[in-house]
């Protein structure tokens, strides 16, 4: 039998106020999920009813649906209730479909890549 510390039981009626509203959760691998929150334990684990993961490239977005989502608890760095009533992002920014921010992505993470290597290559003049 294990014991919810003062901490546990914090993190559980802090995340009680959230039941039944729209979230947005940041998670360690830097994915941003929207949903509304349903259900938690004492380990911050969370299901997310109509969910989606929100890729953001530049001023380019994407609602990519998963529908019903468990999110380990370990995995949250943030948990933010969402004002239903404002509009959520920026005017700047644009949506597109799946496919088209997938491809951006993976522009940014090329050129992400070539940066490092490029990085990597100069070292030898020590510029500081």
């Amino acid at each position: 039998m294990s014991w919810a510390s003062p901490e546990d039981t914090y993190l559980s009626t802090s995340l009680a106020s959230y039941l039944d509203k729209k979230l947005l959760v940041l998670l360690r691998d830097g994915r941003k999920l929207l949903g509304i929150l349903r259900s938690f334990d004492q380990f911050a684990n969370a299901v997310l009813e109509s969910a989606c993961e929100r890729a953001i490239v530049g001023d380019l977005y994407c609602d990519i649906p998963l529908g019903l989502y468990v999110i380990r608890g370990e995995n949250v760095v943030l948990i933010g209730e969402l004002d239903v009533e404002k509009e959520e992002l920026p005017p700047h920014m644009r949506q597109v479909s799946t496919a088209e921010i997938r491809r951006a992505q993976k522009a940014e993470r090329e050129a992400s890549d070539l940066k490092g290597t490029m990085r990597k290559r100069m070292e030898f003049l020590d510029l500081d």
